[in-house]
């Protein structure tokens, strides 16, 4: 077993992954990082005291998402649907946002930029980085993704209080230009595969 395996074995992080992440987090959180490394701040949706983990943001056509390397069971994942999507990214100033979960036909474009960029999740998806865009479209129901939008005024944040942020506006893409991108990048790849075939 790799160690980047062992440090989440199960699917959850040990006492000293545990100890690297809340490192990391602060981290990120002081913007002493690429700007794609950012701490993901919500509420717990036992205690209610706001909770942070380091994160890889992946950008697809404009928009930014989040993704779970370890799946469905991870706390940040059930603190996030429990809060209604409220959150805060973290990467030198603090964001006031909302998650939006994507649907799993509209995952494939995101996953592949996600794992292109953030190179430790490799050792948990089952998919390569340059794998054909289907074998992420069939890894994607069990890969939990949320788009980050900016949170309206008046939306709740992380421990329930009101935000006073703009309304939201550009910085995500919306779910038919995800489609849209689906679309255009299988039909590119069955083109690239096609293209291969027919060389000698």
């Amino acid at each position: 077993m790799g160690l980047k395996r062992w440090f989440y074995r199960g699917g959850r992080p040990n006492g000293a992954a545990r100890a690297i992440d809340r490192w990391t987090a602060a981290l990120y959180a002081r913007g002493v990082a690429p700007d794609h490394l950012v701490a993901l701040e919500v509420a717990g949706r036992r205690t209610g005291r706001a909770v942070t983990v380091p994160l890889v943001m992946a950008a697809v056509d404009g928009g930014r998402y989040l993704v779970s390397m370890l799946g469905e069971d991870v706390n940040w994942v059930r603190n996030v649907r429990a809060a209604g999507g409220a959150a805060a990214i973290l990467h030198g100033r603090r964001e006031r946002v909302r998650l939006e979960e994507v649907p799993v036909g509209e995952r494939a474009p995101v996953l592949r930029a996600y794992l292109r960029r953030a190179r430790n999740a490799r050792a948990h998806l089952p998919v390569r980085a340059d794998a054909p865009l289907a074998e992420f479209a069939r890894a994607a129901r069990a890969v939990p993704v949320f788009r980050v939008l900016r949170a309206a005024e008046g939306e709740a944040e992380p421990g329930g209080t009101r935000t006073v942020a703009p309304a939201e506006g550009p910085g995500g893409a919306g779910r038919a230009d995800l489609a849209d991108l689906a679309g255009r990048a299988d039909r590119a790849d069955r083109a690239d595969r096609a293209d291969r075939a027919r060389r000698p």
